[in-house]
């Protein structure tokens, strides 16, 4: 039986070697076609974009192409491994951002450490694109180059390290918090990490209304304290002046724990000094800060996410990033703002609570899938995702006053949504694929008809 690293380099160097292509959207079979698509009927758009330069979302793929762009300084789970080994990550962002929202992305891979650098040539790319995520660029250096890109630039731009967490995990709290009925206003919160994500989701529960006095960060020194030596600007904002040293120390009486940090520095006895009804995100990976069979059966009143597949509550930021992007797009935003980031975390959460479709039941081999402990936040196959999260990005953009399209029929819209991936005959395509790697048998005796269905493998 072969390894999965077998598997890996196998499915990675298969002709073509890779996991995304260019390909026509044009008719190109006659002399015509080619006239048309180059010289000498390329020049009339040509024309017309000098004489207003905003058709160019009219006349090219501008408005659908998204530049995934890293330095290759902090993969996940793979540290600083620059950017030629960064490749297959960049390129695997393409392309769930086209399998889950029908948008088009180059990976764009810089080979610079230097700030001013990395931003000078993403600026100088930016024509190209009608946004930007970035992608796996270590911290503190990724919040100027997000911040300064943000400032100068037009069009939407998102750390997606930092916010697609910030997002997910922004919903996950909220639900968890309705379901414990806790008030987000009331509850101690422990941060153990301080890097991009975790800095970017404590700034995001302050926006949802957790108390920048309740939080407390820990990084691998133990506790930031006012008194912490070479504490830089990022940190400084979230140091204590409270009388504790360690994340032991912290967690006594904590409401929420979240985890991204490392595996295996979380302990029973740490989890049983919590408050009752706490809510633990041990969101490292691949190994989360505590296994996730050992932290349930430390407690039985814990709600617990993690970022892995085969544990319910999984933080995936595929839960976020197409569909923000695909909100943003839509209405041409200049900017991924504060307000278009909250929405896509409430829309998130209201969806989970809606009654969850069969095909995601049949999707992920459950029976009955419902909004409780075990089921915070949408699982990343929902069809709804779309038309849930990518309208209410797009209503945000629109009221905060950074789009520059109007969109007035919303049900158009979903349509349209929905029509780009054809998730009609796409979708149960791939559920059906997935279904006859191990088919089973359901017998319907009064009509005498056999019927054969298949059980899903979790994913």
């Amino acid at each position: 039986m072969s390894t999965l690293k077998e598997d890996a380099l196998k499915y990675h160097s298969k002709f073509p070697a890779g996991k995304i292509q260019v390909v026509p959207t044009k008719p190109t079979n006659t002399k015509r076609d080619l006239s048309l698509a180059y010289s000498p009927g390329v020049a009339e758009p040509c024309l017309e974009i000098a004489k207003e330069p905003s058709d160019v979302y009219k006349y090219t793929a501008k408005g659908n192409l998204v530049a995934v762009i890293s330095n290759g300084t902090a993969v996940l789970g793979l540290g600083d491994i620059g950017p030629l080994a960064s490749k297959p990550v960049m390129e695997g962002k393409g392309l769930l951002f086209k399998i889950f929202a029908d948008i088009d992305v180059f990976d764009i891979e810089i080979n610079t450490k230097n700030v001013d650098e990395f931003i000078n040539t993403v600026k100088n790319i930016s024509p190209t694109f009608g946004g930007i995520n970035l992608e796996d660029i270590k911290a503190p250096e990724c919040f100027e180059i997000e911040r300064r890109l943000k400032e100068e630039l037009d069009i939407p731009i998102m750390h997606d390290d930092q916010h697609g967490t910030a997002i997910i995990t922004g919903a996950a709290l909220l639900n968890s918090l309705e379901l414990v009925n806790k008030k987000i206003d009331e509850v101690k919160v422990i941060y153990n990490g301080a890097g991009a994500a975790a800095i970017s989701c404590a700034k995001l529960m302050i926006s949802l209304g957790v108390k920048q006095a309740n939080i407390i960060m820990c990084d691998s020194k133990g506790v930031i304290r006012v008194d912490s030596p070479n504490l830089d600007e990022t940190k400084k904002q979230f140091a204590t002046t409270m009388d504790i040293h360690t994340l032991e120390d912290a967690m006594e009486g904590a409401d929420v724990f979240v985890g991204l940090s490392k595996a295996d520095v979380v302990t029973p006895a740490m989890l049983q000094s919590m408050a009752k009804d706490c809510v633990v995100f041990a969101l490292a990976n691949p190994n989360p800060e505590i296994e996730y069979e050992l932290a349930v059966s430390s407690r039985k009143d814990m709600i617990i996410a993690t970022g892995r597949s085969d544990y319910p509550n999984q933080v995936n930021n595929v839960l976020g990033f197409p569909y923000i992007f695909r909100g943003a797009l839509d209405v041409r935003a200049t900017k991924i703002n504060e307000e278009m980031k909250i929405a896509a975390v409430r829309a998130l959460a209201e969806l989970a609570k809606k009654q969850v479709p069969e095909i995601v039941n049949l999707a992920y081999n459950e029976k009955n899938v419902t909004f409780g402990k075990t089921y915070i936040i949408p699982k990343p196959l929902d069809p709804r995702l779309i038309t849930t999260v990518s309208p209410a990005v797009a209503k945000a953009a629109m009221d905060s006053g950074v789009a520059r399209i109007q969109i007035t029929d919303w049900e158009a819209y979903n349509n349209k949504l929905m029509a780009r991936l054809g998730k009609e005959s796409n979708f149960l395509s791939a559920i059906g694929n997935k279904a006859r790697e191990n088919p089973k048998r359901v017998v319907f005796s009064e009509a005498r008809i056999i019927i054969r269905y298949y059980a899903l493998p979790k994913l």
